[in-house]
């Protein structure tokens, strides 16, 4: 990828962190892996002693931008876990309706170029990841608050529902380098066989380069 266009991430740059519990790193034009579920996707009761887990660990840790090490353990002890219960299946898993599916696919490529460039994407049964590069001056938060409530408008209305959708947080990791790149584009397309999906069962696309690299 040595002649590629990405932004990856730069710790000489200015970064933004949002004020949710979370740990949101974000910088300009920079490519992420975003991870959005729906409201149910993960049961109650253990979603909520991960919740207590989570935010005790982040409560030790000097604030961000965390060195690499640390923020590769974070990942590996929460985000991790999360998203192999996401591909436990729980939850009603509306987006295993391809009909619903392909409402979240067509947003995430509606702004293709104008607030953000798609590199992968995966509509699972009950989460979605992307890895995406941000476009002009898009902010993270902006682009997921503008997916999540479009798509939620359009499948409440298609459904005959008026109830939430999406849960409100999100995961975002800021790719590295080349070799997160791939490893990331590779874990999307790799992500319905893991959760050993039919082929009805999910919608997934890959850029021309992210095609070339896998």
């Amino acid at each position: 990828m040595s002649d590629n266009p990405l932004r990856f991430y730069n710790p000489l740059l200015t970064s933004r962190t949002s004020t949710s519990r979370l740990p949101h790193l974000q910088q300009a034009g920079a490519v992420y892996f975003l991870t959005f579920r729906l409201a149910d996707a993960v049961p109650a009761e253990p979603l909520q002693a991960f919740i207590r887990e989570r935010d005790e660990w982040i409560t030790r840790q000097a604030p961000r931008p965390w060195p690499e090490q640390l923020e590769k353990e974070f990942h590996r002890k929460f985000t991790g876990r999360f998203e192999r219960w996401l591909d436990h299946g729980f939850g009603s898993c509306i987006l295993r309706d391809r009909a619903n599916a392909r409402i979240v696919a067509d947003t995430l490529q509606h702004f293709e170029g104008e607030r953000s460039r798609l590199h992968a994407w995966v509509v699972m049964p009950n989460h979605v990841h992307v890895l995406a590069s941000l476009v002009g001056d898009t902010s993270l938060a902006d682009l997921l608050k503008s997916w999540k409530g479009f798509t939620a408008r359009q499948i409440n209305q298609r459904q005959g529902t008026n109830g939430s959708i999406w849960q409100k947080s999100y995961f975002d990791r800021i790719v590295r380098d080349e070799d997160h790149f791939e490893k990331c584009a590779r874990y999307i397309r790799n992500n319905p066989g893991k959760a050993k999906l039919g082929r009805e069962e999910f919608l997934q696309g890959e850029s021309d380069l992210v095609r070339r690299i896998l």
